[in-house]
């Protein structure tokens, strides 16, 4: 495709916002605020900062730290100064950590001491033992980490063989503001600005590198969703994952819209903010929706600001859901992304049916091309019949770092990233997303869809959310277990909940099991984990 949009890298184009909203005002977290010449402000004393300290062109920086402005500083600090951001997940433990930091090659960990329970430098000084008495916080020698130079620690407290952020910062001033923007000039919009480790739904994570170009992305998408200045979103998504990174920091810089940030979702503060600060904008997975549209709080809250809000939608067991949410808040854009290929490379318009609204998945973005093929034979399907989907884009990832195979298998000689996932396309390119691939039980040889089974027992009024997962069978293999969530006080035997099955699907996708949970383990971002759930339901029924 021939290139009309102007490259511009993260650096250059806070600098633009910064210059053209100056005092208007850009994040506010707990009682503090920014304007953009604020944020500017702080990111460039933050670029300097890093400077000082050795961060070079190319270096990997890990941040491990849960929403706050930091975050957003760094960020940007690094992205300016050319470095490569490394988001570390703040579900991740030790033996997590110890494989991002290693196979990233980050010479630099950001971090903190603890956040609320979790000690996060505890687990730094459990895989560097020597840590505190290492002579030089700031010249490190790991043998486990032969890259990383120096730990970072945005907290109050001083830690011996850390650096803290604040003294970090602050070592900036011998650093002119004329080296950083030579140094900011001299980035390549083209060049590996982050590097974000996919994980949570499948298991074992790599490293997805993108350039400064997913801004394009980012812009399409506020064209499509059209956000304004005016625009208010509540970012309670975290800023590590391709879903918070696109529609917080890269939403704010590009279109001067406000970020109301929060550390962690919670759901009546999350209420109480969308009135106070006049939200106009929330994003999430049908978790984050369906806890917003049942929490007592909602009826009493005003929300009469809420315009827009992109939940990935399409499965059958979301549609509910998603009909629900846009009948109570009135926001529902569905759409479909991954790491891999950008966050919206497919939306829905705000003026699109309310059918397909909540159940498609949107129609592809500028620059964006889809075809859906047979997972085995790579040939095309007909419009309308599941397949694989495929994408083609400047949006796909530069490769998994240090990954050659991997990216080799996933992305094909003519440049179409073969998803993993199930999904069908109409004519006008309009998309259904069905589930992953890696999700399909196979039930005495035969392939069972769980979406399909889902969306069955969650016609039975008090099945409140149903998940449906594999477990190993001497006879059959594998056979379907229905993880139930029910409405709160509610009980129903398992025989009535199979009865919906009846006589309207085969027999062998029937669950063989019905188990009752009161919540499903999550990833940060609000998906369910359903390898984690399919291990829990195992144990349960003592089949390991």
């Amino acid at each position: 495709m021939p290139e009309w949009f102007e490259k511009v890298t993260v650096g250059e184009q806070l600098d633009r916002i910064a210059a053209r909203y100056g005092e208007r005002e850009a994040v506010a977290f707990q009682e503090k605020r920014w304007t953009f010449q604020q944020l500017k402000a702080d990111s460039d004393a933050a670029a300097r900062g890093l400077m000082q300290c050795g961060v070079r062109p190319g270096d990997k920086v890990a941040l491990w730290l849960t929403n706050c402005p930091e975050w957003l500083h760094i960020q940007y600090a690094v992205a300016k100064i050319g470095a490569i951001l490394v988001p570390v997940n703040t579900r991740f433990r030790t033996s997590d950590l110890d494989y991002v930091l290693r196979q990233s090659d980050s010479s630099t960990l950001i971090t903190t001491d603890h956040s609320g329970p979790v000690g996060y430098l505890d687990m730094v000084q459990e895989l560097i033992p020597n840590l505190d008495s290492s002579s030089n916080a700031n010249a490190l020698q790991v043998d486990a980490f032969p890259e990383l130079r120096r730990v970072i620690t945005v907290c109050e407290a001083s830690y011996p063989g850390t650096l803290r952020w604040r003294d970090v910062v602050a070592s900036g001033a011998a650093v002119s503001p004329e080296n950083l923007q030579a140094r900011q000039q001299a980035v390549d919009p083209d060049a590996t600005m982050i590097i974000m480790y996919t994980s949570g739904t499948t298991g074992f994570p790599k490293g997805v590198m993108h350039s400064h170009n997913i801004l394009r992305n980012v812009t399409d998408e506020a064209n499509r969703m059209a956000v304004r200045p005016t625009d208010v979103t509540l970012m309670y998504l975290p800023l590590f994952h391709a879903f918070g990174l696109y529609e917080g920091a890269m939403m704010l810089i590009l279109t001067g819209s406000r970020q109301i940030l929060m550390d962690v979702f919670d759901v009546g503060e999350a209420l109480r903010l969308i009135e106070s600060e006049k939200v106009t904008m929330i994003h999430g997975f049908d978790t984050h929706f369906q806890d917003l549209a049942d929490h007592p709080d909602c009826e009493r809250t005003d929300r009469s600001s809420l315009r827009v809000g992109i939940l990935a939608a399409g499965l059958s067991s979301t549609e509910p859901v998603a009909r629900r949410v846009q009948g109570r808040l009135g926001v529902t854009v569905s759409g479909w992304g991954m790491t891999e290929a950008g966050v919206g490379a497919a939306l829905s318009y705000p003026t699109d049916s309310e059918d397909d609204r909540c159940a498609a998945s949107g129609a592809p973005l500028p620059g964006y091309e889809f075809k859906i093929v047979e997972p085995d034979t790579g040939e095309p399907v007909p419009y309308g019949t599941p397949g694989e989907l495929c994408c083609r884009s400047y949006g796909v990832m530069q490769g998994y770092y240090k990954k050659p195979e991997e990216t080799a298998k996933a992305i094909d000689a003519e440049g179409w990233l073969h998803s993993g996932d199930m999904a069908t396309m109409r004519e006008d390119g309009t998309l259904r997303f069905l589930g992953r691939y890696k999700e399909m039980l196979k039930v005495g040889g035969e392939n069972v869809d769980p979406v399909e089974i889902e969306a069955l027992l969650l016609d039975h009024p008090v099945v409140n959310q149903v998940k449906v997962v594999g477990v190993p069978d001497a006879r059959l293999q594998e056979v379907a277990c229905a993880c139930v969530v029910l409405e709160e006080g509610a009980q129903v035997e398992p025989d009535d909940l199979l009865a919906l099955c009846k006589g309207k699907i085969a027999s062998f996708k029937i669950p063989r099991h019905v188990l009752f949970r009161k919540e499903y383990p999550m990833t940060s971002s609000g998906k369910v984990q359903k390898f984690r759930l399919s291990e829990l339901c195992i144990e349960e029924l003592g089949l390991g």
